[in-house]
């Protein structure tokens, strides 16, 4: 069996230009082509596209991940090429890969199997260099910091209760917690500091919720990075770094158009974690397509208890955008793995174990009816391992709630094996069950911030109640009362569960919340508030994915996915 990156080399591309020409009818002089296979849309054309109408927005999500994997941007690939197969002007928008999973436990992340988007290597390494600009413009602030501070600190910025942090886009454990400025007083005044990788940088927040250079500007002067010996907030604008900073991003911030195996279109923006961010491509990418496409298929970070309610909170909140209909991804091996088997033996037959872990895929289903007042059809990503009386099993259980469970073939057969589901969802929209007139968000934007994060827990996470200690709840009071009580809450917290233990399987209830820090994101808008063991740098596993990367003598990238 070809793997995903032999798969990918083997693909006939066209010449963007002539992608961009065909199917979305974008002339040359519109594009900034990076090579023959990728280029950025200029933003004097994404203006123009304004007073065009909307077309229908798709959202993918995905019951809580497993090990197994469910193949998320897999089915969104594949759904975007079904949707093209039956007649329909379709365009796939998706995430950017950050370099740390692709080179520690992920691999690759442009799609799977003949559902991907090309060229994989390019699209999963430097890409067009959105991230590294990303990561230039939060360093250039830290060094503006402990540079002002080095200076004379004008601002008397506390060195005790600076914010912000570097960034890097690789796993690297050995840089969360350092300590900066050693070596006598040339080199500043030390202290402790820290990395978080670029995915979870304010920055690639505010650059994915962005509306224009003047909107982006704005939000990057509105960082706090730190307090002064008074406690007021210091903001990047008082250090005068926020037009530098935007300097380094004017040109990241167009759009990336790039294609899938079947030669569709494809935007590929921005990349925040969904587990420290809110996991969406950016609202540039997303608006720009809905002005291109009849329909644009979209997905949000890992479960739709963390990708789909920060899509829903935030992002569109934001934005106004309003997703038409859900795509819940699952597979037959990811449910037994909820119902408590081991990860060995999930491509055994296992009636009881998927009983049990179907439990997972309908909490999922009842949030995005219920509490996201979307419509859904659930996609099942088939493996050869499932068997007949498995997907019996589960669409028996499923009928009940009267959504649609189609088996999709994409892995293997691309566009034409996600066709039932391209057919499903063009149905809820054309016979005007579209999700825009019952859409709701899981809170109000008045609510205090602990309302807020209570909402989402008990309503989303089937919790029983939020703590937190007395500290904690004394800097979300501060935050209360110093004006950010109308921002939306960004949870963050382990993708495995509903709860905070990523060990706790299927659909658990009556667990507690607990908050274990409380990070103001003002430029982004919206209050993290991280709970359980959540790494904002994560680590290498023992056998990271960047062991079998490797370059061939002939010249061609080998191991990636």
């Amino acid at each position: 069996m070809a793997s995903d990156i032999e798969i990918a080399q083997k693909a006939t591309l066209q010449r963007i230009t002539q992608v961009a020409s065909d199917k979305l009818g974008i002339a040359d002089e519109h594009l900034e082509p990076y090579g023959h296979y990728k280029a950025k849309l200029s933003l004097d054309y994404v203006d123009s596209l304004k007073d065009r109408p909307n077309g229908k927005l798709i959202l993918v999500t995905a019951i809580s991940p497993t090990p197994a994997g469910e193949g998320k941007t897999t089915t969104t690939v594949g759904l975007g090429d079904a949707l093209n197969r039956i007649g329909k002007k379709a365009l796939v928008c998706l995430r950017e890969p950050s370099l740390g999973p692709v080179f520690g436990m992920k691999g690759g992340a442009a799609g799977g199997g003949h559902a991907q988007v090309v060229p994989m290597e390019d699209i999963n390494l430097h890409f067009t260099g959105d991230f590294n600009a990303i990561q230039l413009a939060n360093n250039l602030l830290a060094a503006m910091i402990d540079n002002h501070i080095h200076h004379g600190n004008e601002l008397d910025i506390d060195v005790r209760r600076i914010t912000w942090k570097r960034v890097l886009d690789m796993n690297d454990r050995a840089l969360r917690d350092i300590t900066c400025s050693l070596g006598g007083p040339g080199n500043g005044y030390p202290r402790e500091d820290g990395f978080d990788i670029v995915v979870a940088s304010e920055v690639m927040a505010i650059f994915c919720l962005a509306t224009s250079i003047k909107d982006l500007k704005e939000r990057l002067g509105n960082i706090v990075i730190g307090y002064t010996r008074q406690q007021k907030p210091v903001t990047a604008r008082d250090l005068k770094a926020h037009g530098a900073m935007t300097v380094l991003l004017k040109d990241a911030l167009k759009p990336n158009l790039v294609q899938t195996l079947e030669n569709n279109p494809a935007i590929l923006h921005g990349g925040p974690f969904a587990n420290i961010a809110h996991g969406c491509n950016s609202v540039i990418a997303t608006q720009t397509s809905l002005k291109l496409a009849d329909y644009v298929v979209t997905e949000a970070g890992f479960g739709a208890d963390l990708g789909a309610e920060k899509f829903i909170d935030i992002k569109c909140r934001k934005s106004g955008l309003r997703p038409d209909a859900v795509v819940l991804v699952a597979t037959i091996r990811a449910l037994k793995f909820h119902g408590g088997v081991d990860v060995k033996e999930l491509n055994t037959e296992n009636l009881d174990a998927l009983e049990k872990g179907i439990a997972n895929i309908e909490r999922h289903v009842a949030n995005i009816r219920e509490h996201y007042g979307l419509p859904c059809v659930v996609s099942i990503n088939n493996f050869t391992f499932d068997t007949p009386a498995e997907l019996k099993l589960l669409q028996d259980r499923m009928a009940k709630h009267e959504v649609p469970v189609i088996v999709a073939r994409h892995w293997a057969e691309g566009g034409k094996g996600a066709e039932d589901v391209a057919r499903a969802v063009v149905e809820i929209v054309e016979k005007g069950q579209s999700g825009a007139a019952g859409f709701k968000f899981v809170y109000d934007e008045s609510l205090p911030l602990m309302d807020k994060i209570t909402a989402i827990a008990t309503k989303i996470y089937g919790a029983a109640k939020v703590n937190a200690s007395a500290k904690v709840a004394g800097e979300i009071k501060k935050l209360q009362d110093a004006g950010y009580g109308h921002y939306p809450v960004c949870v963050a917290k382990t993708q495995y569960s509903f709860s905070t233990n990523p060990n706790a399987r299927g659909a658990p209830s009556g667990h507690t919340i607990d908050i274990r820090e409380v990070r103001l994101a003002a430029g982004a808008e919206f209050i993290v508030m991280i709970c359980g063991d959540v790494m904002t740098m994560p680590g290498l596993p023992k056998v990271p994915s960047a062991e079998k990367i490797d370059l061939g003598d002939d010249g061609k990238v080998v191991g990636l996915f």
